[in-house]
């Protein structure tokens, strides 16, 4: 009996260390089966998560940012207990216990599972961590098995607190918010250690499925989710029951409901600036690393300066805008329906995509026309309480019909028009964004550091930067480039060109290029062609120097890659960028020392360790403890020459003439700025592009203005007339912050007086009006006056008629009639096919 016992109890352990045996070889395949493939999760330790790329000022503020997951990575030990325990208990209560995966967990959610509850993971946070980083997020028996095999390794690999870490920083909560602080910022515009109890609680509900907990849309469930979280928290230990109890009952304040203000609200509004620093450095750095790579980013902008360019360039498109009489507004119209009351129009409203972005002469508002009367217009008004009405004076600007512009149900820009004297609200006033487009930068000559960047009326209305993007023909703005290789090539301010009419056989016929005043001024000083942008000079000119010459001088200031060697070209009949424009300018400023512009000071990674700095100049005495009285530290360049001295002052003397007394002499001449500026206009062929670029001793800065799709500006417009405003505008406030001074006078060279007019000599003590002091190299020996005429072969025809000695140009490039109704307008000559075939006028 006992032996049958035994035997019994024999095969009974048998069969149990059989199937213990069977079971553990089958545990041991599957183990085996499933672990051939598994990720490396030794890639945790080296994990750098995708974080955002941060812009700055010069003064440290925060100024844009650009990310593909928007998240802020923080370190474990940063992180208050207060953010861990609550996404422990929501997540995992047995996180600082397991080793990887919970048994239990799993045994329960099988057992609801078997009983017909919902089919749940049972992940811990290490499995979490698992699947987001290194498995997929299916729902499969495989994908679970690899996720408790690789949970169990990094137990071993790596400790608790680095664990949280990842899980911390990687986890999607909503609202393109990535890790716990990205989304305390977003939801509640705080740092994770200002968080509330409820704050960080509300946070932790989230991982689940961030939609369903959304603060104003599920309200309800955000609550509810909350509140379990909370009893978590207090079950577990980490909150009394005083806290748990003040905090559930508390409502849930967030961004998203209006009930806090947005982290966004203290960001100025994206820019042309910061936008073109996102290009420039996605080229440099690669899209990703920019994106992804936690960059901090300075940047060059001057925050004072920059406004003050943007408003500058749209208050010269706005002026000629509404010289036209044009209406265009918005092209966008509320439906019908939404305007019965003012919940639907104000919803309807912020839902449209206009621009909020103009601030010029106070900010413009988004409005929609509610009524249209005879008199006057009713207006709702974004942000602003009630109605406003708008008289019908406020467009006595307009053409047409006054009813036949505006339908009920149009959405329009408004602005508040104010008192000059004291600021006081007069009326509301409608504004449109213009047709006409430009472009405005400045930067430091000395550094190519842009200060300034508008790329045109609004960036909100249009993306397009068009300082670095839009290329356009620069017209008699290119001629310092023809004039500098002519310079180099032992031409003298002084030098005698024939101004007179030259033919060209081309392939298109014959062209006849004309000065913009239709007349011709015969045997002419270098000087005055550029004063008065004389094309017929410049042509024979680049003839006599050669085009080739000419090319080679303008790829080298990096105006160009490549420029045709056709005559046209030395006219600016090849398109360029007002940003490549400016920074050649800055060369003739510096004394032609090259700079290459730059947007950003300096870029630093996710570590803090600098990877790009634009100053290449060193300061030796930076580091000495005290200089003598009245000495400064020196600052030692380590650039090249892109132009010998000489004869970057020399261009720099002529051009100031273009403002003294040239075509410029009235916008930016007259404009009292108080320091020397030089400067050249640019006026293309029926005024489809006008520009002026200019600078003092320490800035450079320049305006174009045209259409995108270009077409002539009409009648009188110019690159004097309409951009040298804009650039005397902006540089009041740039010399009042940066001062200015005399251009410095290379060694190398003397001073003799000159007659302007003729080129001949005249003596040391010689004054007047026609008297300027030009700069000669040492060891020249130049030729005065008319007896050696540089013509580029071309033949001067006889009995040509001439301008007279000082005569004025102004009276050519425009006429004084009488109308029918007696009033006096100027109007222009008619153009001609030499006017149309060339790249610029004046």
């Amino acid at each position: 009996m006992i032996r049958a016992i035994l035997r019994f109890l024999g095969g009974i352990f048998t069969l149990i260390v059989t199937g213990a045996l069977l079971v553990a070889l089958i545990a041991g395949g599957v183990i085996w089966m499933y672990s051939r493939d598994l990720p490396d999760h030794e890639e945790l330790a080296r994990y750098t998560p995708k974080t955002i790329s941060r812009v700055y000022s010069t003064e440290g503020n925060i100024i844009d940012e650009f990310a593909a997951e928007r998240r802020l990575f923080i370190p474990a030990e940063d992180i208050p207990d207060l953010v861990k325990e609550a996404f422990i208990s929501a997540e995992d209560k047995h996180f600082y216990t397991h080793k990887g995966y919970d048994p239990m967990g799993i045994a329960s959610a099988v057992v609801d599972a078997a009983q017909g509850g919902r089919l749940r993971g049972a992940s811990t946070i290490t499995q979490q961590v698992m699947k987001n980083f290194l498995l997929s997020s299916d729902r499969s028996i495989e994908r679970k098995m690899k996720e408790i095999l690789l949970a169990a390794r990094v137990e071993q690999a790596l400790d608790k607190e680095k664990i949280l870490e990842l899980y911390l920083n990687e986890i999607f909560l909503g609202q393109n918010s990535y890790g716990v602080a990205a989304a305390a910022q977003t939801y509640f515009n705080k740092t994770l250690n200002e968080l509330e109890t409820g704050e960080a609680a509300y946070l932790a509900a989230l991982p689940k499925a961030p939609s369903n907990y959304h603060p104003v849309r599920e309200y309800d469930e955000a609550i509810g989710r909350r509140n379990y979280v909370l009893r978590e928290m207090y079950q577990n230990g980490y909150i009394n029951s005083v806290t748990y109890e003040e905090e559930r009952e508390k409502p849930l304040l967030t961004v998203q409901n209006g009930d806090l203000p947005s982290f966004r609200r203290d960001l100025p509004p994206r820019d042309y600036f910061t936008d073109e620093i996102r290009r420039q450095l996605s080229d440099d750095f690669g899209e990703e690393e920019f994106f992804g790579g936690g960059l901090a980013i300075r940047a060059s902008v001057d925050p004072e300066l920059q406004p003050k360019a943007a408003n500058s360039l749209r208050k010269a498109l706005e002026d000629y805008d509404r010289g036209l009489g044009r209406w265009n507004g918005t092209g966008k119209t509320l439906p019908p329906e939404t305007l019965e009351d003012e919940a639907g129009w104000r919803e309807a409203l912020a839902n449209v995509s206009v621009a909020r972005d103009v601030d010029l002469d106070g900010q413009w508002f988004p409005a929609v026309v509610l009524a249209v009367g005879d008199q006057s217009m009713r207006l709702g008004v974004e942000d602003i309480e009630g109605e406003v009405s708008v008289p019908r004076e406020d467009i006595s600007w307009m053409r047409g019909d006054f009813a036949a512009n505006f339908e009920r149900g149009d959405v329009v820009h408004v602005r508040r028009m104010t008192a000059d004297s004291d600021g006081s609200f007069i009326r509301w006033t409608l504004r449109q964004i213009p047709k006409v487009q430009g472009a405005f930068v400045a930067m430091d000559v000395h550094t190519g550091r842009v200060l300034a960047m508008q790329g045109g009326f609004s960036y909100q209305d249009s993306e397009l930067n068009r300082a670095t993007q839009a290329k356009r023909q620069p017209g008699s703005a290119f001629k310092p480039f023809v004039y500098a290789a002519a310079l180099d090539s032992g031409y003298t301010p002084a030098t005698i060109v024939v101004d007179a009419p030259i033919e060209i056989n081309t392939p298109g016929g014959v062209w006849r290029p004309k000065n913009a005043s239709n007349k011709f001024y015969g045997p002419t000083p270098l000087r005055t062609g550029i004063e008065r942008s004389r094309n017929l000079m410049t042509i024979r000119l680049a003839q006599e120097v050669g085009m080739d010459t000419v090319a080679r001088y303008a790829e080298d200031f990096g105006v160009y890659d490549h420029l045709g060697h056709y005559l046209a070209n030395a006219l600016g009949s090849q398109e360029t960028t007002l940003y490549k424009m400016v920074a050649a300018y800055s060369m003739f400023a510096n004394g032609g020392e090259r700079v290459e512009p730059s947007m950003v000071d300096r870029v630093q990674d996710r570590w803090g360790s600098t990877i790009y700095r634009h100053e290449d100049r060193t300061c030796p005495d930076c580091r000495v403890v005290s200089l003598d009285p009245g000495q400064g530290p020196r600052i030692v360049s380590k650039r090249q020459q892109a132009i010998d001295a000489i004869t970057a002052y020399q261009l720099t003397s002529m051009m100031r003439g273009v403002v003294e007394r040239g075509t410029a002499a009235r916008t930016v001449g007259g404009a009292g700025l108080g320091v020397p500026v030089a400067g050249k206009t640019g006026t293309t062929n029926d005024a489809k592009d006008v520009w002026f670029i200019g600078f003092t001793s320490n800035i450079a800065a320049g305006c174009y203005i045209g259409y995108d799709q270009p077409r002539a500006l009409g009648r009188g417009a110019s690159g004097g007339g309409m951009c040298g405003p804009v650039f005397s505008r902006f540089m009041k406030e740039a010399v009042a912050k940066y001062g200015g001074g005399q251009f410095a006078v290379p060694p190398g060279g003397y001073f003799v007086k000159i007659d302007r007019y003729s080129g001949s000599r005249l003596a040391n003590d010689a004054s007047g009006d026609h008297v300027v002091a030009e700069y000669f190299r040492e060891g020249e020996d130049p030729i005065f006056g008319v007896a050696a005429v540089i013509d580029g072969g071309f033949v001067m025809g006889a009995n040509v008629p001439m301008f007279g000695r000082g005569e004025s140009d102004d009276g050519a490039e425009s006429k004084t009639v009488t109308t029918s109704t007696g009033k006096k307008v100027k109007i222009a000559p008619k153009a001609s096919f030499g006017s149309l075939s060339s790249g610029g006028l004046y």
